[in-house]
């Protein structure tokens, strides 16, 4: 193919609506995909990220600084007793902390 005729098929090409619509459609496409790769990874380094949160052990007289509580759990305990307990929380600059302590289990409150 000689230098010419590339240019007529390059200028053709310009002068087409359909390809241009195509490349178009091409290019939204590899942008799309593009920003879906990115948030992907920004998800999987924030979650990396949360599950290196080390957990702080409470002592009486401990301060905390809790804005939002985001899970509760606790130790298995088949009757009322004191059992681990583990709570997530989120501090007044939105940084997450795990903090555990020791309860009386929820088997306490059943009334049994």
């Amino acid at each position: 193919m000689s230098s010419i005729e590339a240019m007529q098929i390059t200028s053709a090409s310009l002068n087409n609506p359909a390809l241009n619509r195509q490349e178009s459609t091409m290019n939204s496409k590899t942008l799309y995909a593009a920003c879906l790769f990115a948030a992907l990874n920004i998800c999987t380094l924030s979650a990396r990220a949360e599950s290196q949160v080390q957990p702080e052990t409470y002592t009486y007289g401990s301060h905390l600084d809790v804005r939002k509580v985001l899970s509760i759990s606790e130790g298995d305990g088949v009757a009322c007793s004191v059992v681990n307990a583990r709570m997530t929380y989120l501090d007044s600059q939105s940084q997450e902390h795990v903090l555990d302590y020791r309860k009386f289990s929820d088997r306490c409150n059943e009334g049994s």
